[in-house]
């Protein structure tokens, strides 16, 4: 269903509609917000309020944009209360990103796919992969903070490479070419 007609109905009490869009855009929303805020579960938390906020508030709001350009700024203005409320605001509100355009959210749902085969992933390899990629740590680096060898990190690296091989479609391929060339940036650090 289109995000206009979600919206309708979700104006008119449609709980089924709300879930639809939340389902849609979830997992988009949390990893938009894991920009600025670390921790998975406030991020969920931040996530989810702006859904409930959707819905206590569905009779006042008019929506002229995008719907999910809507939901995502009510996701930014969120993540700036959190900021001024829950931590001591130690970097500037303004570095928090704006909602952006369509296309950057077409590449947030590719980013969704590869989101959703990591959390696939036995535990130690997610782990490994996470501090590969995100944190852009060396082999060396995981295998001192995980307290194992550099070649179980580069097994684990290679089986999950492998696995998103096999599991990403070809139009997404180029996240594995993203994740890729991280390993290649990884073993010239291991070099120096």
């Amino acid at each position: 269903m289109e995000d206009k007609r979600l919206w309708e109905h979700i104006k008119y009490g449609d709980k089924k509609a709300l879930k639809k869009l939340h389902d849609k855009y979830f997992k988009q929303m949390c990893l938009y917000t894991q920009k600025s805020v670390t921790d998975t579960s406030v991020v969920e938390e931040l996530v989810s309020d702006c859904f409930i906020k959707l819905w206590e508030n569905r009779a006042k709001i008019n929506i002229n944009s995008s719907v999910k350009h809507y939901i995502f700024f009510i996701l930014r203005n969120s993540v700036v209360d959190y900021y001024r409320e829950k931590r001591p605001i130690t970097e500037s509100i303004e570095n928090i990103p704006e909602p952006a355009n369509e296309e950057y959210f077409d590449e947030q749902k590719q980013y969704a796919k590869l989101y959703d085969l990591i959390q696939k992933l036995p535990d130690q390899r997610k782990k490994i992969i996470e501090l590969a990629v995100f944190d852009s740590l060396t082999y060396n680096e995981i295998a001192k903070k995980l307290n194992i060898t550099k070649n179980t990190v580069k097994t684990q690296i290679g089986r999950a490479y492998r696995f998103f091989k096999e599991n990403l479609d070809p139009k997404d391929f180029y996240l594995f070419y993203f994740l890729h060339t991280s390993e290649k940036n990884i073993l010239s650090k291991e070099k120096i």
